[in-house]
């Protein structure tokens, strides 16, 4: 029988500026764009974020989900 593969979790740190704490979700760049957060130039297609940056995330983002949500 084959050996199921167990994926190893890498943890990065947070995509945003002067942040250095662990990352616990990512985002689309571009969504974090809209956003109007200060990440670094570097990430690519997606932004880690911590904890902290991803509330942030979610509290400037709420209008803009809710309305998406109704199908504006």
């Amino acid at each position: 029988m084959a050996e199921a593969h167990h994926a190893i979790e890498v943890r990065s740190k947070c995509g945003i500026q002067g942040c250095s704490e662990m990352a616990d979700r990512s985002i689309s760049a571009k969504r974090l764009e809209k956003a109007e957060m200060n990440f670094s130039e570097s990430v690519g297609k997606r932004v880690h974020l911590c904890k902290k940056h991803y509330r942030e995330f979610k509290k400037k983002t709420k209008k803009d989900r809710e309305l998406e949500s109704l199908g504006w």
